[in-house]
């Protein structure tokens, strides 16, 4: 297989994990502001946790973005996935505020 074509796969595959938590994240969101803080809430909770130890270990890297390198001499910001690079690029202050704003909303919620 070609290194363009492996490079679109794991752009393909990157976008849908990528869709995956920022639904996940605005699931918490909307969650919190319903007051609907239950086992799927806390889930979305826990797979998020999980992307921020992911990313911890590799040095705020996605690992896809690591793998993605090797099968291309561009490596700018949105390289290896389908999204505007805008939001690649600030892709983790926007959806870790959101998860922040969620926690807090919640907490407020289970502490009232």
């Amino acid at each position: 297989m070609k290194s363009k074509t492996k490079l679109i796969l794991i752009k393909i595959l990157h976008t849908v994990i990528w869709l995956f938590y920022a639904m996940t994240i605005l699931y918490t969101l909307y969650a919190a502001i319903v007051d609907k803080i239950d086992a799927y809430f806390w889930m979305a909770v826990g797979f998020v946790v999980l992307e921020g130890i992911i990313l911890l270990i590799y040095g705020g890297h996605c690992p896809i973005t690591l793998i993605s390198e090797k099968y291309s001499r561009n490596v700018s910001v949105g390289f290896d996935i389908f999204i505007p690079k805008w939001i690649a690029r600030y892709n983790k202050m926007i959806f870790g505020t959101i998860f922040l704003v969620s926690i807090i909303i919640a907490a407020y919620r289970f502490l009232t």
